[in-house]
């Protein structure tokens, strides 16, 4: 599927494409790559087309008009709910599937609600196609992590597509759907986003609800969106931002129209971005990308940053820490699948667990534990709390001055799927540049950058974007503009 979301749906209201042909389109695209990426988990094939024409229905009834993604399919990540409630424009079709954010533990979940950024999206047209693949409860870098198996990078099938939004990365890269919905706890839209050359954006934390998102980290996670170009992605965000009376995080102030006469003046560049030795062919892109903009007026300032060093480790305290009690929630009893062993009631707890968890989430459970237990928590834990306000201070003594920071979104391409499965910490520091910007709440992106070749494969990079808090406006500026690849 080559149309962006804005095309499909300008067609479908004037009525010269039909929703049906689109939906059609998009399933046979899946049909004939997802078995080879491994992007869906479960697609609504059936149900999409019945949603595709009442849609036809409402246009050729004239009561379509304010539909900004009539006919549009959409993913959504496997810790999004889609609840059997799912369509309240038409006729009244309901999808139900499953919510299992790829694990065990939730293997048959049905929600019973949908939640609030995919039922904003329904309500403006579009037609969700299915759940996509991730790493279980977002814990990875790589989507290897998942039941249903990893995710290959469409551009290479033997690397993987990262984490922990690879599948929705490689459906939207691999023209199976214009745009899907992600979520970002440390970077887990902008990385697969970079490593499948497609454009990824988490928005300013509180910007989107987080009502039907399963929760990894709460104070971390935001809802994201990944596409093939900036209009359809900030289009998607104007859509699902917003005030949610269901998550009391949520900002009430609207995301405000593209503002075309607004010039990008300044970037500020971490100087640690700029003489990362350990990855010569990302650096030299890198560093092409700030002469480009730097000759077409824009001025680049080195900058010391040096939190963005203890931001990594901060993040991999205070992120388990908040999953070690998310997920206690998880005991086959009050949620999640029970393990039929027997015993009492602490093996029952113990066995559920120890059936239904990973071996990386059991990883981030202790080690959350571990850091909140008695006699641990001022050594760790509030110390992590303390490194958070200080990445969150610089970012903003930075911005003050800048309209953006730039950084590589990730410090190298990607690998070779199970290259860094036993390898943890080299897992976690793909994740160096884009941890600290959910620490700091703020929004970034990810933009196409080139390709670096791996052997025979040319893998896609990408450059990250930072921008102030709610200023997601000079992110789309830059993004509809000359300054991606």
């Amino acid at each position: 599927m080559n149309r962006t979301a804005r095309d499909i749906s300008e067609r479908v209201r004037s009525g010269s494409l039909a929703a049906v042909d689109v939906v059609r389109q998009s399933l046979e695209v899946i049909h004939h790559l997802n078995p080879k990426i491994n992007a869906f988990v479960e697609v609504f094939e059936q149900q999409a087309i019945a949603r595709a024409m009442s849609i036809d229905a409402l246009i050729k009834a004239g009561k379509a008009a304010n539909l900004k993604f009539a006919g549009v399919p959409v993913a959504v990540k496997d810790n999004i709910c889609i609840g059997p409630d799912l369509d309240r424009v038409g006729d009244g079709n309901g999808f139900g599937g499953r919510t299992t954010c790829c694990s065990a533990i939730l293997r048959e979940y049905k929600s019973p609600y949908t939640a609030t950024a995919a039922q904003r999206l329904i309500d403006a047209g579009a037609i969700v196609i299915g759940k996509t693949n991730m790493d279980e409860f977002g814990m990875g870098s790589s989507t290897e992590r998942s039941i249903f198996g990893p995710t290959r990078n469409p551009h290479a099938v033997e690397y993987v597509s990262g984490g922990s939004s690879g599948g929705s990365a490689a459906a939207v890269a691999s023209g199976m759907v214009p745009i899907a919905l992600g979520s970002d706890t440390g970077g887990s839209v902008r990385q697969p986003a970079a490593w499948c050359g497609v454009v990824g954006v988490k928005p300013t934390y509180g910007r989107v609800s987080r009502y039907g998102l399963v929760a990894y980290a709460s104070s971390l996670d935001q809802i994201g969106v990944i596409g093939t170009n900036g209009e359809d992605v900030f289009d998607c965000l104007r859509v699902i931002s917003g005030g949610d009376e269901h998550d009391a995080t949520s900002m009430r102030e609207e995301m405000k129209d593209f503002n075309t006469s607004r010039v990008i003046r300044s970037i500020a560049v971490p100087r640690r971005a700029l003489s990362d030795a350990n990855h010569p062919e990302v650096n030299a892109l890198f560093n092409a990308w700030i002469q480009r903009c730097s000759s077409r007026g824009v001025v680049v300032n080195e900058v010391e940053m040096s939190t963005i060093d203890a931001a990594i480790a901060a993040y991999y305290i205070i992120a388990p820490a908040e999953a070690s009690s998310n997920l206690a929630r998880y005991d086959g009893v009050r949620y999640g699948t029970r393990s039929n062993t027997g015993g009492d009631l602490e093996a029952l707890y113990t066995n559920s667990r120890g059936e239904g968890f990973g071996p990386e989430v059991k990883r981030r459970i202790m080690l959350g534990t571990y850091v909140l237990s008695a006699g641990y928590q001022d050594a760790f834990y509030k110390k992590a709390q303390s490194t958070r306000r200080a990445v969150a201070r610089e970012f903003a003594h930075v911005l003050e001055t800048h309209d953006v920071i730039a950084t590589p979104t990730t410090p190298s391409h990607a690998f070779k799927v199970g290259e860094k499965l036993d390898d943890p910490l080299a897992m976690y520091m793909e994740d160096a540049y884009t941890v600290p910007v959910n620490l700091a709440g703020l929004p970034a992106m990810s933009l196409p950058m080139g390709s670096v070749m791996s052997g025979a494969a040319a893998l896609p990079v990408g450059v990250q974007l930072i921008a102030k808090a709610n200023d997601e406006e000079a992110l789309e500026l830059l993004a509809n503009t000359q300054f991606g690849n």
